[in-house]
């Protein structure tokens, strides 16, 4: 099913340097990569950003354009485009500084709407953060609402300041998306399983948490699911995340669970399909894995495997 979907959040240029010390200039920001595969697997998709009247700016407009992305009124102002710079490891890691300017340009969300997504940056820097939060909470009761943390420790402070925030964006989404990496900065020690089953207690229905190699977990009304990680030969890992989120949501939505009149079928997800549903956010997450840079396959590539 076609999905018409709101995403909030930062848009910025990822500058990425390999291990060798190659250079490469890609369209980012999380929720920017999240609004472009959802655009790719063929959604209706809006962003609420901002992003600036420059070389960088027009890269990401025709970026979006070009995987059928729609700017929401107020994204282009007078300021420079952002810029996160990510190094690479030998093994494809990424580790990110940034170039920030956020702010967001409106909170008010069209009329008909199926998810609004949104996290990251953009839901942690004040006052966008504010305006993301209450621009979820009042979308709730028509529109299925979707968070990934997505944690950038430079821009949270301390894990204690930093879990109160995210929790109040836990608790007005239905649908949570985590890493390992980011329950185990936010609740040090804890399992990250114990975490998602807290988090899945206090509103969303859907908790998932992925867990790189080992694939992601989901905890749902029905009970708790393991799938694996597909297979993959990696070329980096820019945009992984934010691709799962995108597959995650894409699937959710080729089973009819996204938008109001899903709410009640969402929260009693059987194990079967919440399976279909995670190993599909899975492959479009490895698939992305096996390109340089924050590229998800489209539908069509999606169902070629």
């Amino acid at each position: 099913m076609r999905a018409r979907a709101l995403v909030v959040g930062e848009s910025l240029v990822d500058v990425v340097r390999a291990a060798d010390g190659a250079e490469s200039v890609h369209p980012g920001g999380s929720p920017l990569n999240v609004a472009y595969g959802l655009g790719r697997l063929g959604h209706d998709v809006s962003l609420l950003t901002r992003l600036g009247e420059d070389a960088h700016g027009r890269l990401l407009r025709e970026h979006l354009a070009a995987g059928g992305v729609g700017l929401a009124p107020g994204a282009v102002d007078e300021l420079p485009t952002s810029v996160a710079r990510a190094q690479l490891d030998e093994q494809g890691r990424a580790s990110y500084e940034f170039e920030l300017r956020w702010r967001l340009p409106s909170v008010q969300a069209p009329d008909a709407v199926d998810v609004v997504h949104t996290g990251s940056i953009g839901a942690a820097v004040e006052p966008g953060s504010r305006q993301a939060l209450a621009l979820l909470r009042s979308c709730r009761e028509r529109a299925t609402t979707s968070y990934d943390p997505n944690v950038r420790p430079a821009f949270l402070g301390s894990p204690d300041r930093a879990r109160v925030l995210v929790e109040e964006f836990v608790e007005a989404a239905d649908v949570v998306k985590a890493s390992d990496e980011d329950v185990a900065w936010l609740f040090p020690g804890e399992d990250p399983v114990d975490v998602a089953r807290r988090w899945q207690r206090r509103g969303p229905a859907l908790v998932v948490v992925t867990r790189g190699g080992e694939g992601a977990v989901g905890v749902g009304g029905a009970g708790t699911l393991r799938v694996p990680t597909p297979p993959t030969r990696v070329v980096d890992t820019v945009g992984a995340g934010d691709a799962f989120t995108a597959g995650l949501l894409h699937a959710l939505a080729e089973h009819d669970l996204l938008g109001p009149s899903a709410v009640r079928r969402l929260r009693s997800l059987r194990l079967d399909v919440l399976e279909d549903v995670l190993r599909t956010a899975a492959r479009v997450a490895s698939i992305t894995c096996s390109r340089a840079g924050a590229n998800p396959p489209t539908r069509q590539e999606l169902a070629a495997g």
